[in-house]
């Protein structure tokens, strides 16, 4: 354990050092800051009460979104899993809007919500619900069929069976499509922050850009790494722990 935290310790101030020394090849001190510098930016933002709302709006942005595809993703994924009806009619639905980036569809959001937190959530949603659904689809499916059937031999209800065998045979592969998510949604929150105007630190990002403090926008770049970063462990360690009970997860640990 010690020796790989080393090797990223030594990786980042070998990063640090290599950023430093491009700034200081680099002429203009404004198109590359050194280190010193977008430290102090980043230590003057971090002394700012309105960069945590900033950063608590956007992170809302993203768990709202979130859990709501989750609701939604899951409810159609079991929906298209268990039903033949429901996998013919959704199947040309679905593989239509998959390949479409959530990105696509961003003026259009700007133009029916405006550039509100609502727009930024509706995009979240677009940009993971799909995926969720697919993962929960092939975790139905992927049931083995033997024990949905002697689940109604022991004379166990439609719900009974789906509560007992489908969910947790699935919970496998919801668990990674939500882990998957949980960063996305922080990209989604930003990117409608950056380009539609949402409120959050992608708008912030966005103003320094426009106001050429380009030491403000490296500090906001190491923010939503460090976040993005933390929401990828949260999120990995909560599968973990819901999970602990899974075959698959136990022979992780």
């Amino acid at each position: 354990m010690l020796v790989p935290a080393l090797l990223g310790v030594l990786g980042i101030v070998l990063l640090l050092a290599a950023w430093q020394w491009g700034a200081v090849q680099i002429d203009s001190a404004s198109a590359l800051p050194g280190v010193p510098v977008v430290a102090q930016a980043l230590g003057m933002l971090l002394s700012q009460g309105s960069f945590w709302a900033e950063a608590g709006t956007t992170l809302g942005i993203a768990l709202l979104g979130w859990i709501l595809a989750a609701v939604v993703g899951i409810a159609l994924g079991v929906l298209v899993g268990t039903s033949r009806v429901a996998h013919a009619a959704t199947r040309v639905i679905l593989e239509f809007l998959r390949p479409i980036p959530a990105i696509v569809i961003l003026p259009l959001a700007m133009l029916v919500l405006g550039p509100t937190a609502e727009m930024g959530v509706f995009l979240v949603i677009f940009g993971v619900m799909l995926p969720i659904a697919a993962q929960t689809a092939a975790g139905v499916e992927s049931v083995d069929p033997v024990m949905i059937n002697t689940a109604r031999s022991f004379g166990l209800q439609r719900g009974e069976i789906l509560a007992r065998v489908i969910l947790p045979g699935a919970s496998p592969y919801i668990g990674t499509a939500m882990r998957v998510a949980a960063p996305v949604t922080l990209i989604m929150a930003v990117v409608a922050g950056m380009l539609g105007g949402a409120p959050g630190l992608g708008n912030s990002l966005t103003v320094a850009q426009i106001a050429g403090r380009n030491e403000d926008i490296f500090a906001y770049v190491l923010v939503l790494g460090v976040m993005g970063l933390l929401v990828q462990a949260v999120s990995a360690r909560g599968e973990r722990r819901l999970l602990h009970w899974h075959s698959s997860y136990r022979k992780e640990s």
